[in-house]
C-alpha cells in the first residue's frame, strides 16, 4: 500500500532551522521492506515514488493510487527496481522476468498488470523501487550484477575505493527520465560520493544495504550548511538537487541510486571543494 499523503520536500534554508526529529521526518525512510508487503511514498521530488516490495508466500501486487490520475499506475509512469535480497520475480502483463540477487529490472510507461514474487519465501527478494513520470513507452528490461557498466573510483588511500554500477542510463536500459544503479565499498574504505557534490538539474534517493547491525553517517544540505542523518540497513534518504548526498559508515557497505530530472548524463554534477564545507 502507499502512504495516503504525499512527503513534500523542506525549503533550504529552513533545514538549516530543523532539529533532528524533523530532518529525520522530512528526508529518512524506514521500513519500506517489510515480509509480506508493498509498502510506497509519493513525493514531490520530481514527482518520484519511492517503494519497496518484500514478498514471501504470495505476489505483492504494485498497486494505483489516486495521485496517479490514471487507470493504471504505469499508464504514466516508469518503474525500476533493484533486489537487494534472494532470488526474484516480477510478471509484467502475464510475462515473468528473473530477477538475481543485485539484478535490476525496468519497466515501461504502459504496462498494466505488475506482481512481485520470491523464489524462495525463506530466503525472500528484496525489491527497492523507483519510479517516476514518463513521456514514451520503453520495453520492460532486465540486468544482473555482472551486466551493469561498471565505474571504479576512488583509492584506499582516501578510504572511498568503490565501484559504481549503472543499469539503468543512457547508455544502458533505456529509459524517458529515471536513472539507477548501486555501488559497493572496498574492505577497507568507508565514504561514499565524497568529494561531494550536487546537481541542480535532477533529485537523488540513496537506500543504503548490507550494513548488518552496522550505523552510518549520512550527510545532507546545502554545502555550506551541512546535516547529518544517522541511519541503518535497508533505510533510505530523499536528496534534493541543492543538497549534497554522501556518507561514512563503520565498514564497507552497498547503497542503490536513482535520480530523476532535466537529463540523464551521470557526470552533471557540481563539485564541491571539501575545505568549503560548513
Amino acid at each position: 500500500m502507499f502512504d495516503s499523503s504525499i512527503l513534500r520536500m523542506p525549503r533550504a534554508q529552513e533545514v538549516a532551522r530543523m532539529t533532528t526529529d524533523e530532518i529525520r521526518e522530512a528526508f529518512l525512510l524506514q521500513s519500506l521492506l517489510t515480509p509480506g508487503a508493498f509498502r510506497g511514498v509519493f513525493t514531490d521530488l520530481d514527482r518520484m515514488v519511492v517503494a519497496g516490495a518484500m514478498p514471501t508466500t504470495q505476489p505483492l501486487e504494485l498497486p494505483n493510487h489516486k495521485e496517479t490520475g490514471r487507470g493504471s499506475f504505469l499508464e504514466r509512469r516508469e518503474l525500476g527496481a533493484i533486489n537487494t535480497g534472494g532470488r526474484g520475480a516480477v510478471t509484467v502483463d502475464g510475462v515473468t522476468h528473473t530477477v538475481e540477487p543485485l539484478g535490476c529490472i525496468y519497466i515501461g510507461m504502459g504496462a498494466k498488470e505488475v506482481a512481485f514474487a520470491s523464489e524462495n519465501p525463506e530466503s525472500p527478494a528484496k525489491f527497492f523501487i523507483l519510479s517516476c513520470p514518463a513521456h514514451a513507452s520503453h520495453p520492460t528490461s532486465t540486468a544482473t550484477r555482472d551486466q551493469a557498466t561498471t565505474v571504479p573510483l576512488g583509492a584506499q588511500a582516501t578510504s572511498n575505493e568503490r565501484v559504481i554500477r549503472q543499469y539503468i542510463h543512457e547508455n544502458g536500459i533505456q529509459s524517458c527520465q529515471l536513472v539507477m544503479g548501486f555501488t559497493e565499498l572496498a574492505v577497507g574504505s568507508v565514504w561514499n560520493t565524497f568529494p561531494p557534490h550536487t546537481h541542480n538539474r535532477r533529485c537523488e534517493v540513496y537506500h543504503y544495504f548490507d550494513m548488518d547491525e552496522r550505523v552510518l553517517a549520512h550527510f545532507m544540505g546545502e554545502p555550506t550548511a551541512t546535516r547529518h542523518l544517522f541511519i541503518r540497513s535497508d533505510d533510505t534518504v530523499l536528496s534534493p538537487s541543492w543538497s549534497i548526498h554522501s556518507g561514512c559508515g563503520q565498514g564497507n557497505y552497498k547503497f542503490i541510486w536513482g535520480m530523476a530530472g532535466e537529463n540523464q548524463a551521470f557526470t552533471d554534477m557540481d563539485a564541491i571543494a571539501p575545505l568549503s564545507l560548513r
